[in-house]
């Protein structure tokens, strides 16, 4: 009996040290776990290499999920967020966007002899913060890009990336200011603001594009010498209406679920008898539409039987989950049976970008895209809804489809966008690619303000091979850099390079224009209204994002200058809606501050390699 006893106290004191152990592994792990890496961007080959800490975007890159919390309870519970299990079926409304890649997915048949793959969501956090009203947005899909860092070039004097004439990220944040919040960070993209904007660029009479320079002394969010601000802008031929080429046009149209909303399904069919008011005759429109699931509703019909077509758009109702992939493929294959070489074949999404049924990886229906693109049939990503949007998948497939993205939240915004239906429509260069060749002698840094998502390997900007952006008829795009000059040292600043492909016969073209030091405009006060319109927009959207290179800024400054701007541009409603942005934006910064404790610590992740020269 002794013997059992001192064996049970044995065995009872080894599986205490076991427990003991394991629980201090795992207090040490949790801890590790909850610790944000303070580790800042280094610079490898002249580009920003980010070592993120553990967060959601960390975990779970393709997409930030921005859903700011309810004011703050008073339980101290951390909240619970739930995702279905992969053998439940899908929910009737998905708050889940199209994601590629095998972690969480299951297989089921769908149909006799389909295998289809589904989707099993990660857990996501909730982020952002409360907006000062307490009206949070719920289930937004954005994606943090980082902030571009300065590059010395001595390290790398070459910047490259592909043209964006995508607005999608201003219309979608002016949403949010509008409705009394301020937009989460990562859904702003700097060059959809300032590209939201017309500069009056002169347009070319005979080259597919003109290029403008212009360059002025800038202290925006600190006061240093021998700092500007360079913009690059380009502006694409013209082509009268009445020379456009006839158009094949085939609408995808997201009627589930979750776009029965007044803004989604309802803003749809005004949009598009908008579009139809302004096609010709001969042009031909095709419909296809995808709930629970995808089907042909109008085979491609010509503008002689609109009343056909508007009865079509007119008798749309939302329905079910979304098989968004399904809903694609069948708009594809109308559109390639009614393929007309010579004519504007074009594929025109109009979703809020989430899908719940079928196989809902963004990379398998991004290769549809860039295939059918590639072959001459390209796509425009119109995106609608607050709440439930997914900007991340529809910005991607308006750049894989050779296309666009835009944000349609008002029928006012759908009549801007189809105003130069001819530039929307008719793509005049394709995979434009710029490349800025930088003066080591004149120039010490740069930095590109925005176009984070669409950098080009320096060694890919000759091959045609890589994408680039596409351009409509009359279209412009601007680039702005911020530069830091050697002192004293004048002449040749930046050589900027323009490749591009001809959308009829593949020509690959490459042009370049030169700009110097006697060209920069060293008085603000001698300085354009569109270079002073872009210099605001910049400013807006940095402070906005909450750029690293913003931390010194006031909005009230940026306010200030806008509403100069408008005393001598008071008939433009886009500038009279800007400063109307600002100024919300600004009290509700103030609002914000108002209620924070302490100073907002810049995020790591977007802290400069050259931390020490730019203090």
């Amino acid at each position: 009996m002794k013997f059992v006893t001192k064996t049970f106290i044995k065995i009872a004191a080894v599986v205490f040290i076991v427990v003991g152990i394991t629980a201090i592994f795992t207090m040490t792990d949790v801890k590790k776990f909850s610790q944000r890496s303070s580790v800042a961007p280094r610079q490898i080959n002249g580009r920003a290499e980010y070592e993120r800490g553990t967060n959601h975007n960390a975990l779970y890159p393709e997409i930030a999920l921005v859903s700011p919390p309810p004011p703050t309870p008073t339980s101290t519970e951390a909240p619970r967020v739930m995702a279905p299990s992969p053998i439940e079926p899908p929910p009737d409304i998905s708050f889940f966007p199209f994601r590629g890649g095998g972690r969480g997915r299951a297989q089921m048949e769908l149909r006799e002899g389909e295998v289809i793959d589904t989707f099993t969501p990660p857990r996501m956090a909730h982020g952002g913060t409360t907006p000062p009203n307490g009206e949070p947005v719920d289930a937004m899909f954005f994606k943090n890009y980082g902030v571009n860092p300065f590059i010395d070039t001595e390290d790398d004097h070459l910047s490259t990336f592909a043209i964006d004439v995508d607005t999608g990220s201003y219309t979608l944040s002016r949403n949010y200011l509008q409705q009394g919040n301020l937009p989460p960070r990562d859904a702003v993209r700097v060059e959809e603001f300032v590209n939201y904007f017309d500069y009056n660029y002169s347009a070319p009479q005979r080259d597919t594009f003109a290029v403008f320079f212009e360059a002025m002394p800038w202290s925006f969010g600190h006061e240093r010498q021998n700092t500007y601000l360079m913009r690059i802008g380009l502006k694409a031929y013209e082509v009268p209406d009445e020379l456009r080429k006839p158009a094949v046009l085939t609408f995808v149209i997201d009627v589930s679920g979750s776009m029965s909303r007044e803004d989604r399904l309802e803003l749809v069919k005004k949009s598009l008898r908008l579009l139809i008011d302004k096609l010709r005759p001969e042009d031909k429109i095709g419909i296809a539409v995808y709930g629970s699931r995808g089907h042909a509703v109008l085979e491609h019909t010509t503008l002689a039987r609109k009343d056909a077509i508007l009865e079509a758009i007119d008798a749309l109702r939302s329905e079910g989950s979304t098989y968004a992939e399904e809903g694609i493929r069948i708009g594809y294959d109308m559109a390639q049976a009614a393929y007309t070489p010579g004519h504007i074949n074009r594929v025109i999404l109009c979703s809020d970008g989430v899908a719940n049924v079928g196989r809902t990886g963004a990379d398998q229906i991004l290769d549809i895209i860039k295939e059918k693109a590639d072959n001459g049939i390209t796509l425009s990503a119109l995106g609608f809804g607050m709440g439930n949007y997914n900007d991340v998948l529809m910005e991607q497939l308006g750049n894989k489809g050779n296309g666009y993205y835009a944000y349609i939240d008002t029928l006012n915004q759908a009549q801007r966008l189809f105003g130069n239906l001819t530039g929307v429509l008719q793509v005049v260069a394709r995979d434009v690619k710029i490349q800025v060749d930088f003066n080591p002698d004149v120039v010490r840094s740069y930095r590109l303000i925005g176009y984070e998502n669409r950098d080009v390997a320096d060694e890919d900007f000759r091959n045609d091979t890589v994408d680039g952006g596409e351009i409509g008829a009359g279209h412009a795009t601007t680039a702005l850099y911020e530069l830091k000059l050697w002192p004293e040292k004048e002449g040749h600043i930046a050589t900027t390079q323009i490749r591009y492909k001809d959308p009829d016969t593949w020509e690959v073209t490459e042009i370049a224009a030169d700009f110097n030091t006697v060209q920069i405009t060293h008085s603000t006060d001698a300085i354009s209204n569109a270079f002073a319109l872009a210099s605001v927009v910049t400013e807006f959207a940095e402070i906005l994002r909450e750029s690293y290179w913003a931390k010194g800024a006031d909005l009230a400054d940026t306010l200030a200058r806008v509403e100069m701007i408008y005393e001598n541009n008071s008939d433009d409603p886009d500038i009279a809606e800007l400063k109307d942005l600002i100024a919300r934006a600004t009290q509700l910064l103030k609002n914000k501050q108002q209620q924070t404790t302490s100073s907002p610590t810049p995020d790591p992740d977007l802290i400069p390699t050259d931390i020490e020269y730019r203090r």
